[in-house]
């Protein structure tokens, strides 16, 4: 890179890092207690009318993706709902004015109906996107199907090739792509003022409550009957790791147990669930009364009634009779509690990748490490660090959870429903299946012990 080159370069980054914070305007909220960084209004023009769809499974995400309806209903139509817990449901429906006709039980139950929307948003369990992504194709319905595409190698392949022979859209929620911050440290690779970019190092701290609410009592506790953790959780960070990179990655090494969430660690005098008279409860970080009762941690799990009175009594009864009150060495978990892989792309770049459980935080960290210069970063900040001159370059945001990714995916999908372009996504089933070949791949070195190859 020459020198005027690379002042042009290191000019323009600065002018760039200054437009990226996120200002108020831009902030919002997706429920009453979910702050969300909203999409750029200006990036598209506005739908001619409103993309309708039909959400399956209105859980968390559902609900999540479901609000973008009620902030911008001309672009977005929520017009049917599959739920097979009764108040979810319900609540669904009140929130957005379902007629009765176009609520189910099942997902099966809405392919039983004529075609009746434009897409389907599939946010059933991960051991539940293949049936009815399948199904959805074949009646020429567009997709958003949460992450992970399937837990099954052979499942994801068949939904690529079914929405390639239909047509359909088919965006996955890898919902990192459309995060600001990803988004500028990708710019910066590939703007020339690192050189060659060697190397990468990228973390992803789960948080001790995090793990042993979703990963040793959650939905993803069995690997077997939901999705390995390195798809279920950290998908999201192959694909990021690829995208940023912008190579394809050749071959993968990974390690990785379940060191402490087993028997063989459960303290004498513990009990199958903490309120059963547990002797070590007000001492177990881990403790179903601590987190969920006395702290009030993730309760969104329990489907509360609105009456906040009665918040206490309902925690009490889910941890006596669901795995949320388990004692976490006793349940029939199998997820790694720590998982780290080595990969080599093109041209000889190597990244790596931790995941670790036992953190007091959470929030992704990123290094890139280039010939001239590099990047430390932690989601909501990152530093620039120029080789030659020793100058610094900071750039930062307040983030939501997802770093602003979620509402921007679900814009970006409108539009892509919209003009039936997928040209408009970054994240389609053509470009996400590579880095879940990676994680199938991971699971397949960490078992046997050797380095895989990645065929895509």
């Amino acid at each position: 890179m020459t020198n005027y080159s690379r002042r042009t370069a290191l000019k323009n980054l600065t002018l760039a890092l200054g437009a990226m914070t996120v200002p108020a305007r831009l902030w919002g909220n997706a429920t009453e207690s979910i702050p969300m960084i909203l999409p750029e209004r200006n990036k598209y023009s506005k739908p001619d009318k409103a993309v309708t769809a039909i959400t399956l499974g209105a859980g968390n995400r559902g609900n999540l993706y479901g609000e973008y309806a009620i902030k911008y209903p001309d672009e977005l139509d929520i017009v049917g709902v599959a739920e097979p817990i009764d108040v979810r449901r319900k609540q669904y429906i009140k929130r957005h004015k379902i007629k009765r006709k176009n609520t189910f039980l099942t997902w099966e139950d809405v392919f039983k109906a004529p075609k009746f929307a434009d897409a389907i948003l599939i946010t059933t369990p991960d051991d539940l996107h293949y049936g009815p992504c399948m199904e959805a194709l074949k009646m020429g319905y567009d997709i958003l199907l949460e992450k992970p595409i399937s837990p099954s190698e052979q499942e994801c392949r068949d939904i690529l090739e079914l929405s390639q022979k239909t047509g359909r859209i088919v965006a996955v929620c890898h919902v990192l792509r459309y995060a600001p911050y990803f988004i500028k440290l990708r710019e910066i690779i590939h703007s020339g003022i690192l050189g060659k970019v060697v190397s990468m190092q990228h973390f992803e701290p789960i948080e001790h409550v995090h793990m042993a609410h979703s990963y040793v009592r959650g939905n993803w506790h069995n690997s077997v009957q939901t999705a390995p953790i390195i798809l279920a959780k950290s998908c999201h960070d192959l694909d990021i790791i690829k995208w940023m990179l912008d190579k394809n990655c050749e071959d993968i090494q990974a390690f990785g147990s379940l060191s402490w969430f087993n028997k063989n660690n459960a303290p004498e005098g513990s009990t199958a669930r903490c309120m059963d008279g547990c002797l070590h409860e007000s001492a177990c970080p881990y403790s179903a009364l601590k987190i969920y009762h006395r702290d009030r941690q993730r309760t969104y799990v329990f489907d509360l009634p609105e009456d906040k009175s009665k918040h206490g009594d309902a925690i009490l009864e889910y941890l006596r009779t669901t795995n949320y009150g388990r004692c976490v060495y006793k349940m029939e978990n199998d997820q790694p509690d720590h998982y780290t892989c080595n990969m080599l792309f093109e041209d000889d770049v190597t990244a790596s990748f931790s995941m670790e459980a036992f953190t007091s935080y959470h929030g992704r960290r990123t290094r890139i490490m280039g010939s001239l210069g590099d990047v430390v970063g932690d989601m909501q900040q990152f530093v620039h660090t120029d080789f030659l001159t020793s100058e610094k370059t900071e750039w930062s945001q307040k983030s939501d959870g997802h770093g602003g990714g979620d509402w921007r995916l679900v814009a970006d999908w409108i539009q892509a429903v919209s003009n039936q372009d997928k040209s408009l996504l970054s994240s389609t089933i053509e470009a996400s299946i590579q880095s879940h070949i990676m994680g199938f791949s991971a699971e397949v070195s960490r078992k046997e012990k050797r380095v895989v190859a990645v065929k895509v």
